[in-house]
């Protein structure tokens, strides 16, 4: 049996190598030009068992299908799992090449605790995804705005009815070839802001990729599509006057020459998107500040003349330009409902660093051997 860590979890097996057992018959990825967000996958998935007994065991890769659970098992009654979203991009030299790996692998292992789910080490979340994108390599697109999104998720699959952390887990890999995330890259979007429904609380689940954030976010969603918004900005949960996030995205707003940016506090993801934009900002000598920003200051911004740029940053569409918050009635247009040229300058960055067209200072990128 593994040894036990201080936290009760078994430990990590050491270099973790994949068993491969790859399909007979594969699969034609549809053209670039078909491809939209997550509706095609690749013909393999990765796939570690545990148990408190022998911790993560049996690493393989295997042709995609079906996972076999118990109708008892506790994710389907107690939502006790997680994920994570990372892409791999095939680079103008050819090159398959994946965003910030470590960064995904980390925030992966260290949201975890929060669900009582033991966390997947870096090495062995890092090493399941080379593994099926090495496997499904010729399913990375080359096209200009395609990619292979990848999604690593962690689920209970102990068969018992009972509020407790379950014994079993299974964690797994699936990846899809994809477009734009709303069909079109960098497309500006209307915004209503929520004041009715809450997201996440700080103390909650905000801070972590959990499932059950998501579908916390779908009423409001629904209920903005339908009076003409795109999504909604989320403000806190006991005023709902402080922004949040927007969408699935972190939060970035211009007022002036400051580009603010609400703090890390339990009801916000730690965007990895979030920390690439920060990163850039803070080189390229701008005002960056991680603050609470309410809707008063939004609003008086807009009125002053100085509320310049709105935009989302997030894995799925990299920057998002908000062309309109909806508020009380009210449409606040943002900078004549025009992308910014600081959203447009950090997406032709961080895109130029994901398909090899520009150099890689920090080493956000990890090659596929």
């Amino acid at each position: 049996m593994a040894r036990a860590t201080a936290a009760g979890y078994p430990r990590q097996m050491p270099s973790p190598s994949f068993a491969l057992h790859l399909a007979t018959k594969r699969s034609q990825r549809p053209p670039d030009s078909e491809l939209v967000f997550g509706r095609v996958f690749t013909d393999h998935m990765a796939i570690v068992d545990y148990d408190v007994e022998r911790g993560w065991f049996d690493p393989r890769v295997v042709p995609y299908g079906p996972l076999a659970l118990d109708p008892a098992a506790a994710v389907l009654h107690y939502a006790q799992g997680m994920f994570d979203g990372l892409k791999a991009f095939r680079g103008d030299d050819g090159k398959v090449r994946f965003f910030r790996l470590d960064r995904h692998c980390r925030r992966l292992h260290d949201g975890a605790t929060r669900l009582c789910i033991p966390p997947v080490d870096e090495p062995l979340a890092r090493a399941a995804i080379v593994a099926l994108v090495s496997a499904d390599r010729d399913w990375v697109p080359s096209t200009a705005g395609t990619s292979l999104y990848i999604r690593p998720t962690v689920i209970a699959s102990e068969p018992f009815l009972g509020v407790r952390p379950a014994k079993r887990y299974t964690f797994f890999v699936i990846a899809s070839p994809v477009g734009a995330y709303a069909g079109e890259a960098f497309s500006p979007a209307k915004i209503l802001v929520e004041d009715k429904y809450v997201r996440s609380a700080v103390g909650g689940l905000g801070g972590v990729k959990a499932g059950a954030n998501y579908i916390a976010s779908l009423r409001a969603a629904e209920d903005a599509k339908a009076r003409g918004y795109n999504q909604v900005l989320w403000t806190d949960a006991h005023e709902h006057t402080y922004l949040e996030e927007v969408g699935t995205m972190n939060l970035v707003v211009r007022i002036g020459d400051e580009l603010v940016t609400p703090p890390l506090g339990g009801s916000i993801l730690d965007g990895v998107t979030r920390d690439s934009v920060i990163t850039l900002l803070r080189e390229w000598k701008f005002q960056v500040s991680e603050r609470p920003l309410g809707m008063e200051e939004i609003v008086s911004a807009h009125r002053g003349g100085s509320l310049r740029e709105i935009f989302g940053c997030g894995t799925a569409a990299v920057i998002t330009p908000v062309s309109a918050l909806g508020w009380k009635g009210e449409d606040l247009v943002v900078n004549d409902g025009q992308p910014g040229e600081v959203s447009r300058r950090l997406f032709d960055a961080i895109s130029a660093v994901q398909y090899g067209r520009a150099p890689d200072p920090h080493g956000w990128m990890t090659a596929l051997d």
